[in-house]
């Protein structure tokens, strides 16, 4: 591995003593509670919501409620940890600390390869939302296409990503909240009952609660997590803030506002069509939305479903690609991945990621009914153990900074326990559902695979520095 570059590492530590005392903080609470929010409503939740009713029922608002809690406990850990401790690898860099190389390397290929199957879950959602109109065209077409934008995208640099992305994230909280004043207004009488085809619907639609038992909330955790995917990011972007003391705050707002929107959005759904016409082939809003006589709605909001989705998308290619970057100057990968062109482009980074799309594409081909639900339940369990990793490592790492902290979680050690011991519940759902122990033997199988690949680095490292020797 090529050593690094003492210009960078002197750039890098002066950003991280900068950031030590609490300098160049340039955003609010409510700015954090912003990032927290856009990145993580994404087509995890406005397609993955129907694989969890399908699986749960109506019970899946507990589901809901149970991951936002969860979510909220590994915020709170990364946030103590990053304000504390600031790294430029984040949670990779926490993890090698509390347990060494082995865990920083298998960390941080992880959260590459969740992302990557997160952003092919992201376009498989894209292709399914675009077969609302074109329902003969198989997914692997549009998925080639949404691919092909989003690597043009990330090909013209980064100057202007953070403004794109943080409009995109107002387009997906303000679709949200448009739906959920239509379903107000109609269970208001404010919108005619007569133009819905379902115009009976009524509490009955969500009776009995627990249509499918509480097996069936158990093993719709996962799709739920998968739901929230996005928190990390909030708990990096958290050693911005101006006042550090602040991010209790920005946790609890970003925790009031998910929920709320969650929850009620999902329970609108439920209230203006039956939950049992609702399917993982098609969002549960616009499939609740179809339902009414008004012309173009349902594809007026298909569009910017479809907008919304592609910016998660793009966003997750331009983390992998950075992430893999960031791999590459801790020498957990090699080193021609740190390459950039003029614009700023890893262009080796993006390629190896867009390999990995196109691999996961050619699957698409030949499994395109179960594919999405596969790709999810292998990115949840692969996002869910890095969240055990993160406090996991709180845990470990708390004593080197808990006498002089600023911040520290509440209700420590016992929240963090608690964070851990829901995840676990969460991953052991997966078992009770075929196409989820599928998506758990994926997780298995890859995990395996960069474990072994530690191995192949260290062996490599070992006969390196024989060879010089």
């Amino acid at each position: 591995m090529k050593p690094h570059h003492p210009v960078k590492q002197h750039v890098k530590h002066t950003q991280q003593q900068k950031m030590k005392k609490g300098k160049d903080g340039a955003l609010n609470w409510w700015n954090l509670s912003l990032i927290g929010i856009g990145s993580v409503i994404g087509a995890g939740f406005f397609l993955g919501t129907g694989l969890s009713i399908h699986t749960a029922g109506p019970a899946v608002l507990i589901g809901y409620l149970f991951g936002g809690i969860t979510s909220y406990l590994v915020f709170m850990a990364l946030s103590e940890m990053t304000v504390h401790d600031p790294q430029p690898g984040s949670f990779r860099t926490y993890a090698k600390k509390a347990f060494g190389p082995l865990f920083g390397f298998m960390s941080g290929w992880m959260y590459w390869v969740a992302g990557l199957l997160i952003m092919s879950s992201e376009i498989t959602a894209l292709s399914i939302f675009t077969q609302f109109w074109f329902p003969h065209v198989p997914l692997w077409v549009f998925s080639i296409i949404y691919s092909l934008l989003g690597i043009g995208i990330i090909l013209l640099g980064a100057s202007n990503f953070g403004r794109i992305e943080s409009m995109f994230g107002v387009i997906k909280l303000s679709t949200l909240v448009i739906f959920i004043l239509f379903g107000l207004a109609v269970l208001l009488g404010l919108i005619p009952k007569s133009l819905s085809i379902h115009s009976a619907a009524s509490t009955a639609s969500i009776i009995p609660f627990f249509a499918n038992g509480w097996l069936g909330l158990w093993a719709s955790l996962i799709f739920v997590l998968f739901s929230f995917g996005g928190i990390a990011v909030m708990g990096v972007a958290a050693t911005e803030l101006k006042n550090k003391s602040d991010i209790t705050k920005a946790g609890n707002m970003m925790l009031l506002v998910l929920l709320a929107i969650y929850v009620s959005s999902i329970f609108l759904a439920m209230k203006l069509v039956n939950w049992k016409d609702i399917n993982e082939s098609e969002s549960p809003f616009v499939t609740a939305l179809t339902s009414f006589r008004i012309p173009y709605l349902d594809s007026i909001f298909n569009i910017i479903i479809i907008s919304a989705a592609f910016s998660t998308m793009v966003g997750a290619l331009f983390s992998i690609t950075n992430v893999l970057v960031s791999l590459a100057e801790d020498g957990d990968a090699p080193s021609k991945f740190t390459a950039r062109n003029q614009k700023g482009v890893p262009l080796a980074s993006l390629l190896l990621s867009a390999a990995g799309l196109a691999a996961l594409i050619l699957v698409s081909y030949f499994l395109p009914h179960q594919v999405y639900e596969y790709l999810v339940t292998s990115a949840g369990v692969m996002l869910i153990l890095n969240w055990v990793m993160i406090l996991s490592s709180q845990i470990k790492n708390r004593t080197h900074y808990e006498n002089k902290a600023s911040f520290l979680m509440f209700g420590y050690p016992f929240t963090s326990y608690l964070g851990i011991a829901m995840i676990v519940l969460t991953i052991s759902g997966g078992l009770l559902h075929k196409n989820q122990r599928i998506g758990l033997l994926i997780s298995v199988m890859m995990v395996a695979i960069i474990f072994a690949g530690y191995g192949v680095k260290h062996l490599y490292s070992s006969h390196q520095k024989t060879s010089r020797s």
